[in-house]
């Protein structure tokens, strides 16, 4: 379940990484830096291609293209659309991002800009560009999304120029690697409909959906990729986050309240629909006022949900949110793919590994040669402890991997 958004100038939706690109130095420095040469350029909005949704450049504006256009968990606007544009390569490494934005007039409608930056082997959270975007190291890649937004099917929202200065504050501490909450999962479904990312929903689907766009993932990436597991860890699945909802778009509440867009004075972990509906906060209803039928921080494409954890209701499960973790990553380039309890296909299936889902590799081990779309080798990879998959699988990998 997915909602409109009311900001009229914020941040939300879509990328794609172009490189992979070592760790940048920390900085070390001044509390604030002039941008270097190179670091300040102008978004290509007429560059429209796969990874966008619902968008056309007139030849001097961003327009939606089809006013009745809409991803199909979203409810209360009248249409959506979405642009990625390519990311740019920083003349030299910066931590903070600002963006000059022109857009036209439109009543009841909503222009939202945000950028995301590439460090440490992975992407960043997006963040929105009113005022700044700030990155907890520095990155040498910068990408920008638009999202249009039509609260009325009059409403003609529109975007006309995006100029971008990328330059270094004093660091900002990095959030905890890893961090993993438990919290309550519901089936998505809505075979046939459209993802906020503009992916079409298929039968027994793999990915999730957040409540909030920072973590959303571009269509056919695993930028954003979450380890669902239930609450006895028999069964796991690492899924991309591909569309938003449940209740909210705008609690991103693995986030501390010191960045967390909204609600926050809740704890860290805990969904609003959940402080709603267990203890009435907000008067128990969600950021659009509807009262809240249940507690769910997350929602789980039908694939996920009955076969990735073998689920037959909805239930409390425990989510670990990967780009918040650290080291290499290996990218799933066929699935969804068998997670073995140990390094050979005689190993009992503890989980599912999606198609483009964006792994941690602890390590590597020797196993049971497999032959897959990407190479022959004996290669396994160990996700986590008792969690395995075969390298034959693996398209990509960002970092060094170790041996176990």
């Amino acid at each position: 379940m997915s909602r409109s958004r009311r900001t009229r100038t914020s941040a939300a939706v879509a990328g794609a990484v172009a490189a992979v690109l070592a760790a940048s130095p920390a900085l070390a420095a001044p509390l604030e830096t002039a941008a270097a040469a190179g670091n300040t350029w102008s978004a290509d909005l007429a560059g429209i291609d796969s990874d966008d949704v619902n968008v056309r450049w007139t030849g001097t504006e961003l327009r939606l293209a089809d006013a009745a256009h809409r991803p199909a968990a979203r409810r209360g606007i009248a249409a959506e659309g979405t642009l990625v544009v390519a990311p740019h390569s920083l003349a030299a490494p910066a931590n903070r991002v600002r963006a000059d934005v022109v857009a036209g007039p439109a009543r009841d409608g909503a222009v939202e800009v945000a950028a995301r930056g590439w460090r440490s082997g992975a992407w960043t959270e997006w963040r929105t560009v009113t005022g700044a975007a700030v990155f907890d190291q520095p990155v040498t890649l910068v990408q920008i999304r638009v999202v249009l937004t039509a609260d009325r099917p009059s409403a003609t929202p529109s975007l006309r120029t995006v100029r971008l200065t990328a330059d270094s504050v004093a660091a900002v501490t990095a959030a905890t690697p890893g961090l993993t909450y438990r919290v309550y999962a519901t089936r998505e479904g809505l075979v046939g409909g459209t993802t906020a990312n503009g992916h079409v929903i298929v039968s027994r689907d793999h990915f999730v959906a957040l409540p909030s766009a920072r973590g959303l993932a571009p269509k056919n990436t695993g930028d954003y990729t979450v380890r669902v597991c239930t609450t006895t860890r028999s069964r796991c699945e690492y899924a991309p986050v591909w569309d938003m909802g449940p209740w909210n778009t705008k609690d991103d509440y693995w986030n501390p309240g010191s960045v967390r867009e909204m609600w926050k004075d809740l704890p860290q972990g805990r969904p609003e629909a959940q402080a709603a509906y267990q203890s009435g906060y907000n008067g128990g209803r969600d950021q659009f006022g509807r009262v809240v039928g249940s507690p769910a921080g997350i929602d789980l494409a039908d694939g996920t949900f009955w076969d990735g954890l073998l689920l037959t209701d909805n239930a409390w499960v425990d989510v670990a949110y990967l780009w918040t973790g650290t080291g290499p990553r290996g990218r799933i380039g066929s699935g969804p793919l068998n997670i073995r309890s140990g390094p050979g296909t005689g190993n009992p299936v503890v989980g599912l590994a999606a198609t483009y889902a964006n792994v941690p590799i602890e390590c590597s081990v020797t196993g049971q040669s497999v032959s897959g779309p990407y190479r022959t080798t004996s290669q396994w990879n160990r996700l986590a402890s008792g969690h395995f998959v075969s390298h034959a699988y693996v398209s990509s990998v960002t970092g060094t991997i170790a041996p176990c």
